[in-house]
């Protein structure tokens, strides 16, 4: 295949099979096992944005059938031309007249330096892969693992993509840097918002965004507007949630982001008593949902399966009040576990499965079945309490509230369930004192 580089060797070998970027990475995540590339990715190795590592090139090779050293050879073609690009000479191809060769000599020798300051990098595309491997690993054990089997590791690569990005490396490079950046900040927003913690949730929040507006990234942008909105609604500034969530939709951005934003901007508007905008706002999501391109980039804590939908929905229903709406809600529940129960382990959310079980309960209380608020209890009272996160243990405290309502007072089973829920509630509350101690 001559001097061609990877570029333009990978652009031949899939259009001669008539495949889209994206039938590429399918094919290569069904080799690997796991979804870590994307159409974008693909894309970027075409445009020689990134170099695809030894590791990436065997597959590759298995995807189009070759043998792994074409692809070897065109790397090298293309690293020798890039290389070739970049070289300044120490020495010029002309004579110089002798009274002037030692400023010249010595002007050459700064030329020279600086061209060695430009070679100095931090990082390399093998670097900024793994890293980029191991956000993509920790975004989707995030919703089905322990918080504190992540969280030092969450923080140690974050504080590590910052050290690199003090440094130097390939303007490419520093481009990913950043965007893998801003996806250890936003994880690290999810931590604190998981322990409650609202400001320091808003501090990381506040740098992923300035990350992902140094690379332009649309999509990141319109996630953390969502975790933004989280932070908003969690501390009770529900209106302002719902602002949050529609700045984010003005983002174009693939993959379910829209239907995130939407569901989130449905349950702050319901939950702050506009009822008609929480029903039309349910029903963009849907429409956001049908209508989705792309895929998300990444999986797991970055994404917006069909089950989290039917939980918020759900939520959302049980907020707008009405038999109608809370027999929906109760449909909706029951809808999100099921599709849990059915998604592989590592993309069964513990904190979603919580919240559709607590939501049931709730709905099952409103229709005054204390029978059926119990069994749906169950399943979160009999869980390992430092599984649950601060909001978890916030609806299972006005659950709570709710049992000790007149209506349930001289109920045995209301007193009970009202006990069980507090004493789960007392255990769970203070995650952030089991907190394993950082790394200094």
């Amino acid at each position: 295949m001559g001097d061609t580089g990877i570029g333009a060797l990978l652009i031949r070998l899939r259009t001669g099979r008539g495949w889209t970027q994206q039938r590429v990475a399918d094919e290569y995540n069904a080799l690997e096992g796991r979804a870590t590339k994307t159409g974008k990715e693909i894309g970027r190795y075409e445009r020689e944005a990134r170099i695809p590592v030894p590791y990436t090139r065997r597959y590759l090779a298995q995807v189009f059938g070759v043998d792994t050293g074409v692809l070897d050879r065109a790397v090298a073609v293309s690293k020798n031309r890039q290389d070739g690009d970049t070289v300044v000479e120490a020495a010029s191809a002309r004579p110089v007249a002798p009274s002037r060769s030692g400023a010249v000599s010595a002007d050459a020798v700064v030329s020279a330096d600086f061209a060695r300051f430009i070679a100095q990098r931090n990082a390399d595309e093998f670097v900024v892969e793994q890293l980029e491997a191991d956000v993509a690993r920790l975004a989707r054990a995030y919703v089905s693992h322990p918080l504190m089997e992540l969280y030092i590791e969450i923080k140690r690569l974050r504080d590590g993509a910052f050290e690199l990005l003090r440094g130097r490396q390939h303007p490419r490079q520093t481009a990913d840097l950043y965007l893998a950046a801003s996806r250890l900040c936003g994880l690290s927003a999810h931590v604190c918002l998981d322990l409650g913690d609202y400001d320091s949730a808003a501090t990381h929040a506040r740098t992923a965004r300035a990350c992902a507006e140094a690379v332009g990234h649309d999509g990141m942008l319109a996630w953390v507007r969502a975790v933004e909105s989280l932070i908003a609604y969690w501390t009770g500034r529900y209106e302002q949630a719902a602002r949050l969530a529609q700045a984010g939709r003005h983002h174009r951005a693939p993959g379910s982001i829209g239907a995130r934003l939407a569901s989130l901007e449905a349950r702050a508007l319901a939950i702050a008593g506009d009822r008609v905008g929480a029903v039309a706002a349910l029903a963009d999501a849907e429409r956001s949902r049908e209508a989705m391109s792309g895929h998300d980039e990444v999986s797991g804590i970055f994404a917006f399966p069909a089950a989290k939908q039917f939980a918020y929905a759900g939520t959302t229903n049980l907020a707008v009040g009405g038999r109608e709406h809370v027999q929906q809600a109760i449909v909706s529940a029951n809808t999100a576990i099921r599709l849990y129960r059915s998604a592989q382990d590592d993309d069964q959310s513990v904190g979603d499965l919580f919240a559709a079980h607590v939501d049931l309960a709730s709905g099952h209380l409103l229709l005054g079945d204390l029978h059926g608020t119990e069994a749906m209890l169950g399943f979160v009272l009999e869980s390992p309490p430092d599984r649950m996160s601060a909001s978890i243990v916030r609806r299972l405290t006005a659950l709570g509230r709710e049992l000790g309502e007149p209506q349930y007072g001289g109920a045995a089973q209301a007193a009970h369930l009202r006990e069980r829920i507090q004493h789960t509630a007392v255990l769970a509350a203070s995650p952030a004192a089991h907190l394993p101690e950082l790394p200094t």
